[in-house]
C-alpha cells in the first residue's frame, strides 16, 4: 500500500484534518504549498551553513584553548574562548536574518 510522504490540509478541514496534517495552510490558497517548499529548502541549507560554521569554529578554537599551541606561545584564554562564542552566536543570529530578507523579498 502506498502512503503519502507530506499531509497538506486547507485550515477549513476538519478537526481530524488538520490533526493530522504535517502542514496546515492558513489561508485557502494552494499555491501557499511552492512558498513552503522554497522555505524548507531555505531553512534546510541555512541549517547546514550553520552547521559547517559550527563545526569549523569548534575546529579552530577548542584545539587552541587546549593548548595545542601553548609551546607556540599562543593560549586561548576563557574570556577570549567567551568572546568567540559569543561572535559564534551573533553569526549564525546574522545568517538567519538573511533568511527572513531573502525570503520576502
Amino acid at each position: 500500500m502506498d502512503q503519502a510522504d507530506l499531509g497538506i490540509d486547507i485550515g477549513a478541514g476538519t478537526d481530524v484534518e488538520i490533526e493530522t496534517a504535517d502542514i496546515v495552510l492558513v489561508k485557502n490558497d494552494p499555491r501557499d504549498v511552492l512558498n513552503i517548499i522554497r522555505f524548507s529548502k531555505s531553512t534546510y541549507s541555512k541549517m547546514y551553513q550553520n552547521l559547517l560554521w559550527a563545526t569549523g569554529y569548534n575546529i579552530f578554537a577548542i584545539p587552541l584553548a587546549a593548548g595545542i599551541l601553548y609551546g607556540y606561545g599562543l593560549l586561548l584564554s576563557p574570556s577570549m574562548g567567551a568572546i568567540l562564542m559569543s561572535l559564534s552566536t551573533i553569526i549564525v543570529d546574522v545568517n538567519e536574518k538573511t533568511l527572513k530578507m531573502k525570503l520576502f523579498d
